[in-house]
């Protein structure tokens, strides 16, 4: 009890993070032929990537991105959705957009184990195609942030071991305004056929 009390408000913030999550995913897939609404502004963020570069907000603008959150050595749901996402670049390379008006950024939050060698391991188990996805990784504190403030991701613990967090693909647009929330385990209505058109119907706003 005493537990419960000392972190009361610590639960009240996590479940209204939860809940609006929630109510901001709901409505992104509920939007149809209708312009998705603007969740909010993605914040500037400059993260290092398999090559040792820097990469910026501003490097990756001027395209529709879908955005995600992982750690290599996560046991069931990054490397599953990292698949979708992998399925997801097929589809885009066949019809050309992908690179050209679409990209793709996934973000680690470990980066105690994952350093640019396992991270280029990852993403090539997944055939990543790297002129069109940046795998980036960068300071815990600074990836929480921006996950928390510009996508409502909740990352939780410091290691491998205990890490859990929101599975929630990002949808950005070209002006780095976040206007899609995604859950990756609804797999009912979140598929790479899905994912490829909405990114795509975003890219030609």
């Amino acid at each position: 009890m005493q537990t419960l009390k000392r972190y009361k408000w610590t639960w009240v913030m996590l479940l209204a993070a939860v809940i609006m999550a929630v109510y901001l995913v709901v409505n992104s897939l509920s939007f149809g032929d209708k312009k998705l609404p603007v969740i909010g502004e993605v914040q500037d963020f400059s993260l290092e990537n398999v090559d040792g570069q820097q990469v910026s907000l501003a490097d990756t603008a001027g395209k529709a991105r879908l955005v995600y959150f992982f750690f290599t050595e996560c046991p069931d749901v990054c490397p599953i959705t990292t698949y979708m996402l992998s399925q997801t670049q097929d589809l885009l390379v066949k019809d050309g957009s992908f690179g050209k008006d679409i990209e793709f950024v996934s973000i680690s939050f470990d980066p105690e184990n994952d350093t640019r060698e396992a991270i280029r391991a990852f993403g090539d188990k997944f055939h990543a195609d790297y002129n069109g996805w940046y795998f980036l990784r960068g300071d815990q504190e600074q990836v929480r942030k921006l996950a928390a403030e510009s996508f409502k991701v909740l990352i939780y613990g410091n290691s491998k071991d205990d890490f859990a967090h929101a599975n929630l693909i990002g949808l950005v647009d070209r002006t780095n305004r976040l206007r899609g929330l995604y859950d990756a385990g609804d797999t009912e209505n979140v598929t790479p056929e899905f994912l490829a058109e909405s990114v795509k119907k975003l890219a030609r706003e």
